[in-house]
This record gives structure tokens, sequence and C-alpha cells, in this order.
């Protein structure tokens, strides 16, 4: 017998998700029985997503927005809740991931990075959490990254801005756990995404993707849908005494 996610209707916010992670996360929520907002900077993307979504009969929403921009954050959710009621699952996927050494990064270039990577992630909890307090329920995961875990070459800035997101995910489960919002973090690795293959085009991965799958474990590279698979778990009513983690999926390449 399939047990349902969750005892009533949720609405979920997934940022960044006209593509990759993203998209696959929508894709999956959705099946599982959420209203889902696909927010991204690139509209076209989103509404793609959102129309597919529905063509399968699922309820799904396009919006724009700049998750580097309080004032777009606050009007992304208030769409939400004008169309499709509450918040009450935000996956903070969006994120940009450029190369550059570091004697070479910019204060400009670093300051972009914490802006989508870290403050959009803060102010987009910062948003939606009151809308969860009111429902008194919550769940959020913070898509990370293993560069967090391990740091990354020619990715210090990005690096830093994932740390910083588990740290912000660790000290967010301590604070509204006794509200009934639980608070994850998901630091995927060597995932096959449109930035996976620009790495890849850019030189950045050395020989290429196909290089890197015997060094690991499950020795393929991972899909969008295995970390669509763990988020829609850390979303469930079933995964209510999980928070504060880091759930790694990342084919064994990061053990810690």
């Amino acid at each position: 017998m399939t047990v349902p996610a969750w005892s009533q209707p949720r609405v979920a916010i997934v940022t960044g998700g006209g593509s990759g992670i993203g998209e696959a996360i929508c894709h999956r929520l959705s099946a599982d029985g959420a209203a889902v907002a696909v927010l991204d900077l690139v509209g076209g993307s989103a509404e793609e997503t959102a129309a597919t979504i529905g063509t399968a009969g699922q309820t799904a929403i396009a919006v724009a927005c700049d998750v580097a921009d309080r004032a777009s954050i606050e009007a992304g959710v208030t769409e939400t809740v004008e169309r499709l009621g509450r918040p009450t699952i935000l996956i903070n996927n969006a994120g940009i991931t450029p190369f550059e050494r570091f004697l070479d990064i910019s204060r400009e270039s670093f300051e972009q990075v914490m802006a989508v990577n870290l403050r959009g992630t803060f102010e987009f909890c910062q948003v939606v959490v009151p809308h969860m307090i009111e429902e008194g329920w919550g769940r959020i995961v913070n898509i990370s990254s293993s560069s967090a875990q391990t740091g990354s070459f020619g990715h210090t800035h990005y690096s830093a801005s994932k740390a910083a997101v588990i740290g912000l995910t660790k000290s967010l489960a301590r604070e509204f756990g006794r509200k009934g919002i639980t608070v994850n973090a998901i630091p995927p690795s060597f995932v096959e995404t449109p930035s996976l293959h620009r790495a890849a085009d850019g030189g950045q991965l050395g020989g290429g993707i196909e290089e890197h799958i015997p060094s690991t474990p499950v020795r393929r590279v991972g899909q969008p849908e295995d970390i669509a698979a763990a988020c829609a778990y850390l979303c469930r009513d079933d995964a209510g005494y999980v928070t504060g983690q880091v759930i790694g999926v990342n084919g064994g390449r990061v053990i810690t």
C-alpha cells in the first residue's frame, strides 16, 4: 500500500526549478501530491517545467524570481500565496558555480556568489518561515555542495558559500524545530546537470565527465532524480524526526 507523503495538501516553492536538479525536484514533489511554485531567474524555463507538470495532471505555476534580490523574493512568495496558498515546503536550490582561481576572484564576483548562494537562501527562509509557523508545519531543504565538505580547486568562493549554507541549515533546525519545521541540507556531488557539462566543456574537469566515473564508488554519474528522491523523503511527514542533517547524495565520492 502506498503511504501518502502528507496528511494534507502542501504547497512547495523550489528555487532554480527551471532546469537540472531543481527541475527534477519540482517533478518529484508534484508527483507526490504537492502544488509546486517553480521559481527561476529564467522565466521561460520555469514556464516549461510548470507546463510539463500541468500536462501530467498535477498543479504547478511558474514564477520569475531573482534570489539575489529581496524585493523579487517577497514578490515571488506573495504570488505563490495568492495562487496556491501558504508555502510549507521550501527547496533552496538556485545557485551559481563560477570557476575562478583564488587570486583572480574580484570582490564583485565574491559578493555575487554570496548574494545568490547564501544570502538568497537566508532571505528565502526569512520570508517563507512565517508562513510555516502560521501553519504549524514546515520542511526546508537547502541544496549545498560536496565542495563545502572537501573544498574544490577554482571554487573557493563557491565552496565557502555552500559551507555557510550548511551552518545556516543547522542553526535554523535548532531554532525552529519546536515550531514543527525541519531544516536539512543535501550536498550533491558530480551530478549530470547543465552546469556540470559547462564545466566539462570549459576544461575544468580535466579529461571530461567520463574520466571521473572510475573514482566514484557506484561507478556512474549522479542524476538530478537522485537528489530529488532524497529531497522528497526529507519533505514527507515521515521525516519529521530528521532535522539539522547533512544528507550526502554523492555516490560515495564523499564519506564523512
